[in-house]
């Protein structure tokens, strides 16, 4: 079956793909920091987890209710979805299952919701595929190291220089192509150095010139993302984000400076994606911002993307 986006609609809902062929890069992290970052900024947001294996980030939002409700909080949670892998024995047959569960789905949110946050598998199937044909923001979470570039690009061992695009890069490439086919945009392609050291290196200095090199041959962004924090792993069985009120409260321990430097770093990424806020989410940010000025409690992060 050929891959074809399944909407092109304008007045759809703006679609953000986490995407990478290399786990543990920070996807689900990621996708989920963007997805409670638009809805503290009044955009109405659903999420999409495409990877029914590890379900990552189904588990990330479930533990995030979960504590809410647990601990008496308020906590912003998406309207979510998990879409099953078909387990048949025809290939064909199961990519028609999966496109109708995916394409299911979509129906229910995408004319409903400002923007849906998909979170795909780290490996290379259909649904993974399919996302990335369908991405007006795909972000690809990619860790500050050589062996997570190889799947962007090969290099001489000599001189470390760009010397081809390898498997994702290639795939990114087709379904970009595509998209420009069915509705003549392009995606907005972004690479998210993770893992940074805070700390200057000869590794950091080499893969950031590697990574610029590419993006000129490819037509992505590059930006800085998270650096390597325990406070992110914490966050997961809680289900938190640095843009959550961390206080003793909803943190089980005094927030620290370590705390306050994830949330200005998550900060300083959201606004690199440039997201787009509807007209109506940007009203119902600021009404609920004067109404926590009103009632004299801490505001939270609501215009991050503004």
């Amino acid at each position: 079956m050929l891959v074809q986006p399944i909407h092109n609609n304008s007045q759809s809902a703006h679609v953000v793909v986490l995407g990478n062929e290399k786990g543990g890069s920070g996807k689900s992290t990621t996708a989920l920091h963007i997805a409670v970052a638009l809805l503290k900024a009044g955009q109405r947001v659903a999420t999409i987890d495409l990877d029914s294996r590890q379900k990552s980030f189904t588990h990330y939002i479930e533990n995030r209710r979960a504590w809410a409700e647990r601990a008496g909080l308020k906590l912003e949670t998406p309207t979510h979805y998990c879409v099953e892998r078909a387990e048949g024995a025809s290939v064909e047959a199961n990519e028609a299952q999966e496109f109708a569960n995916f394409s299911q789905a979509i129906a229910k949110i995408e004319h409903t919701h400002d923007v849906v946050v998909i979170d795909t598998p780290g490996n290379d199937t259909y649904l993974m595929r399919l996302a990335h044909s369908m991405a007006d923001t795909l972000v690809t979470p990619l860790n500050d190291s050589f062996v997570d570039f190889d799947v962007l690009a090969t290099l001489d061992p000599t001189n470390f220089a760009v010397t081809g695009e390898s498997h994702y890069a290639e795939m990114v490439r087709e379904a970009r192509r595509q998209r420009r086919l069915v509705d003549g945009r392009l995606t907005d392609w972004i690479v998210v150095r993770n893992r940074l050291s805070q700390l200057g290196s000869r590794n950091k200095r080499l893969v950031g010139e590697g990574i610029a090199e590419l993006a000129k041959r490819m037509g992505f962004r590059c930006v800085d993302g998270f650096a390597e924090r325990v406070v992110y792993r914490e966050f997961f069985p809680r289900g938190l984000t640095a843009l959550d009120d961390l206080d003793e409260t909803t943190l089980g321990t005094r927030p620290n400076m370590s705390h306050v430097t994830a949330r200005e770093e998550v900060i300083a990424l959201l606004n690199a994606l440039h997201l787009p806020l509807t007209e109506n989410g940007k009203r119902r940010a600021a009404a609920r911002a004067e109404w926590y000025s009103v009632m004299d409690q801490p505001l939270q992060v609501h215009d991050v993307l503004a």
